[in-house]
């Protein structure tokens, strides 16, 4: 390994549940046990423990970034505060190379009664930095998170927003060789998380090694080289970042109970027939399999092929087959073939179809998803993707006749 970066070799954590004891009575003789070594070894579980994190073995080189993964209480925050030294593992080992900036919580491990420009000194001495090294950085941290007017005032004072901004601003300007980001991306507005994903970006390519939790699955997928998903506590699937989440997406899929009802269409199947990644503007193709169960009634339900983002509860894009003029046979099995023009920006996609009741306005039937991967074929800026064309006339604008 070089000079710095992370190796985590066979990590396991536990926890309690509840109080561990609720009086000097229970007290007493759980410590006679581990006396005349009747008692659990730390290493095992006593009544009312759990693993929180159960096997885990990982590494990440300079230049690399690992994005973490999983729902919640999956064991990903107990992962970054293990990384960080907060917790100590029940067995295995942390090598941690290198000095260590963290962002785990949205406070940053700011002391609250300290003003901003106080707890900016206070993280530099922390992190192992020179008054005069931090002092350097101070004005570039400060304009960074765009909290200049209150630097001077109190945490305690701050919002959450304020609190991350100035502790990701510190964390990424002091230059630290190993940096633990827990959910930053999803804090503040849009333009600050731009630029943070942006001095992420920037970081890597210094030769930082960056361990990353976030539930913002395309955003992993854009700054990440690899990805691990956790799942209660072990490792589900470890490997490239797009193919880590994918299978995080398809797995949570068996958990998730579907929307089913009195429904007059069965959907079968939805497949992608479009061969790897989709470019950003190119056409995506889908074949949708079900079955019409009469009586159908046309006016009150219909079918609908959605395009949703893996992050977002809303869907980007709904179509049907009435809407092109297409009727489903009144009983019996049908293929509906659809194509899409994917303008949208790079990332992992969900494409499904559902019954749709036109009077309830609601699901009446989910069928089943896949999952899409757009990829940039000519790289843009922004949300959708325009397809611009631009022509260029050198010398003065002609005038009109």
């Amino acid at each position: 390994m070089a000079d710095h970066g992370i190796v985590a070799d066979n990590i396991w954590k536990k926890f309690h549940r509840g109080e561990l004891h609720d009086s000097l009575r229970d007290l007493l003789p759980a410590l006679a046990k581990r006396l005349v070594g009747r008692g659990p070894r730390r290493e095992e579980l006593d009544e009312g423990d759990f693993w929180a994190l159960k096997n885990v073995s990982f590494g990440v080189k300079p230049g690399e970034a690992l994005g973490v993964i999983g729902s919640n209480g999956a064991g990903k925050s107990t992962l970054l505060k293990i990384l960080n030294r907060i917790l100590r593992p029940n067995r295995g080992t942390i090598e941690v190379r290198g000095r260590v900036g963290a962002l785990i919580e949205t406070s940053a491990g700011f002391h609250p009664d300290l003003t901003g420009r106080e707890n900016v000194y206070l993280q530099g001495a922390i992190m192992g930095m020179r008054r005069t090294e931090t002092a350097q950085k101070f004005d570039k941290i400060v304009d960074f998170s765009g909290i200049g007017e209150f630097i001077d005032t109190p945490v305690k004072r701050y919002s959450s927003g304020m609190n991350a901004r100035l502790g990701f601003s510190i964390a990424a300007h002091l230059e630290p060789d190993v940096l633990l980001v827990d959910e930053v991306l999803s804090v503040g507005d849009f333009h600050f998380q731009k630029r943070a994903f942006a001095r992420l970006q920037e970081l890597l390519s210094g030769n930082m090694a960056v361990v990353v939790v976030s539930h913002q699955l395309d955003r992993i997928g854009e700054l990440c080289d690899r990805a691990m998903w956790l799942k209660r506590g072990e490792i589900a699937h470890a490997g490239p970042a797009r193919e880590c989440i994918a299978a995080y997406l398809t797995g949570q899929e068996s958990d998730e109970e579907r929307v089913t009802g009195d429904s007059p269409i069965a959907i079968r199947s939805i497949r992608n027939l479009t061969k790897g990644p989709v470019p950003s503007g190119g056409w995506l193709k889908l074949e949708v399999s079900g079955c019409v169960v009469p009586p159908h009634d046309e006016e009150r339900a219909g079918l609908s092929v959605r395009i949703r983002s893996p992050h977002e509860t809303h869907q980007l894009y709904a179509t049907g087959p009435n809407r092109h003029g297409i009727e489903l046979p009144p009983a019996g099995d049908f293929t509906l073939l659809v194509e899409l023009q994917m303008n949208v920006a790079n990332g992992l996609y969900i494409a499904d179809a559902v019954v749709w009741d036109k009077k309830e306005q609601k699901v009446i039937e989910q069928g089943p998803e896949v999952f899409i991967d757009v990829r940039d074929d000519a790289p843009f800026s922004g949300r959708v993707q325009m397809n611009s064309k631009m022509q260029l006339s050198v010398g003065a604008a002609r005038e009109a006749d």
